[in-house]
């Protein structure tokens, strides 16, 4: 094999982990749920995805979106929001991962 084809043949699957790695996804139900369970879940409809939850909660946060995570707790999927306002101040947000609908902000 070409080194030029070793470097397009590894090139596509190293790419694919430092995505995988650098998106922040965490579960617990208290078991921790890999990225695999959460994609299948988007995959099979019973949670939306990070793109359409972020463009559902546009406006209706309080501040900008700094991390985020996913969490299962008592069965149920909720995206956890840090934000940051335009002042310093630190939030967290609990946002339903299937319907999209804010549970509660709390002021850190």
């Amino acid at each position: 094999m070409q080194p030029s084809r070793i470097l397009e043949f590894l090139a596509v699957p190293l790419l694919a982990g430092v995505l995988l790695a650098s998106v922040p996804v965490a579960a617990s139900d208290h078991d921790k749920g890999a990225p695999d369970a959460v994609r299948r879940a988007v995959e099979a409809g019973e949670i939306k995805s990070l793109a359409d939850i972020l463009a559902s909660v546009r406006g209706k946060l309080p501040g900008e979106v700094a991390g985020v995570e996913i969490e299962r707790e008592r069965g149920r999927w909720l995206y956890e929001f840090r934000l940051v306002d335009d002042k310093g101040r630190l939030y967290e947000a609990y946002v339903d991962a299937r319907s999209g609908e804010i549970e509660r902000i709390k002021e850190k």
